[in-house]
């Protein structure tokens, strides 16, 4: 009996520290290991890492690097505000499928990655999504807003933005009704993002009885002067449902030495004011301006001063970050902070008051649930809300 008695002892005391160990280590990988835990001490043992993609160089650097420095602002004071000791690793993509699918295996190989923010653009979401899909690795993405996106062919995946169903008939609304336009050009570029806005955009403008003539050129073009050629006096609105803002600014500039005076109305792409600022266009955006909304401006201007200035491309960042960083809590308090248990407190995370003004909740397709587009002109170089 004494031998037995023992035997318990011992084991009930290897329980114990078991339990103790929480749910992370102190590795400088970053990773979290298993066991359990809950409140403080969970807090303080979740040393899991997130991933982050961006295109922070290349031509959408300037939307990249933003979304960088907003992710890593974010993660600070996620760190700051509830103990955790999170890391993040960045990944840059340059916009581009074929280095986002490079970044998302290196990504998948760390096994201290428990979430990933990102990619920024829908074809890149196209080409990781199965990659993370099999690795069981939650995503969500700061600015991805095709709208097939979230049809269930990538389960792991979410978004903080709204999507282009939405997208497209708030700008055909808006171009019809207060823009009073007949006759509208749109072109895309060629791509998934670019496509799937045209051709919704199309179909509401043609339930307004608004003309349109369709057009399409390669994102990888600088010379627009075909296409401006092509655009006839009485056409009212250009429409560029483009990811490249400078491109956007070139053939603003060919059309004013063509003189073209249609308006330019171009998709949240655009919304670059470094990039873009051909005098009276439009831009939809899908997030507000943060400085106008009183309970963020405090994060705003935080940011600011130590960052500089921002766009829209930013604080949606921010929101993903702490949907990512609250999931994994939750993981570490509930004693798995694995991939899977993470991926699965993803859309689960309700944020009532978040830095876009309105609440981030998914539905069960990982949609945000009551997004909507906002929309902006140029006015002197800045972007002024309008609606």
């Amino acid at each position: 009996m004494t031998g037995l008695r023992l035997l318990v002892i011992m084991l009930t005391l290897a329980l114990a520290a078991v339990a103790a160990a929480g749910c992370g280590d102190d590795d400088d990988d970053g990773g979290g290991g298993g066991g359990g835990g809950g409140g403080e001490n969970a807090a303080a043992d979740c040393t899991a890492t997130v991933g982050l993609m961006a295109p922070i160089t290349g031509d959408a650097a300037e939307l990249g690097e933003e979304q960088r420095d907003w992710g890593k602002f974010g993660l600070d004071e996620f760190n700051k505000d509830n103990g955790t000791k999170l890391k993040m690793v960045e990944g840059d993509t340059q916009l581009d499928p074929g280095q986002a699918s490079t970044v998302a295996q290196q990504f998948v190989s760390n096994d201290a990655i428990r979430a990933v923010v990102g990619p920024a653009g829908s074809q890149e979401i196209d080409a990781v999504g199965p990659l993370f899909d099999r690795a069981g690795l939650g995503f969500v993405s700061q600015s991805a807003t095709a709208t097939e996106l979230t049809d269930g062919k990538y389960p792991t995946f979410s978004r903080v933005v709204p999507k282009d169903s939405v997208q497209g008939p708030t700008d055909a609304k808006y171009i019809a009704d207060e823009l009073g336009a007949k006759k509208v050009v749109v072109v895309d570029d060629q791509t998934s993002y670019s496509t799937g806005i045209a051709d919704t955009l199309e179909e509401e403008l043609g339930k307004a009885n608004v003309a349109v003539k369709r057009e399409s050129v390669n994102q990888k073009a600088t010379d627009f002067s075909a296409i401006v050629s092509g655009i006839s006096d009485d056409t009212d609105v250009v429409f560029l449902p483009w990811q490249l803002a400078a491109n956007a600014q070139q053939l603003g500039k060919q059309m004013q030495e063509q003189g073209k005076d249609a308006v330019i109305f171009g998709s949240d792409g655009l919304f670059s004011p470094d990039d873009f600022s051909i005098e009276g266009s439009y831009v939809s955006a899908f997030a507000p301006d943060i400085t106008s909304i009183p309970e963020s401006k405090p994060i705003a201007d935080a940011y600011q001063k130590k960052y500089g200035d921002f766009g829209t491309f930013g604080p949606p960042t921010y929101a993903a970050v702490e949907v990512v960083a609250n999931a994994i809590l939750k993981a570490c308090e509930g004693g798995d902070p694995s991939r899977e248990a993470v991926n699965e407190q993803i859309r689960k995370v309700n944020i009532p008051d978040s830095l876009l003004g309105q609440p981030v909740t998914f539905d069960e397709n990982g949609d945000l649930k009551n997004a909507k587009f906002f929309i902006f002109q140029v006015k002197k170089g800045a972007f002024k809300l309008v609606q």
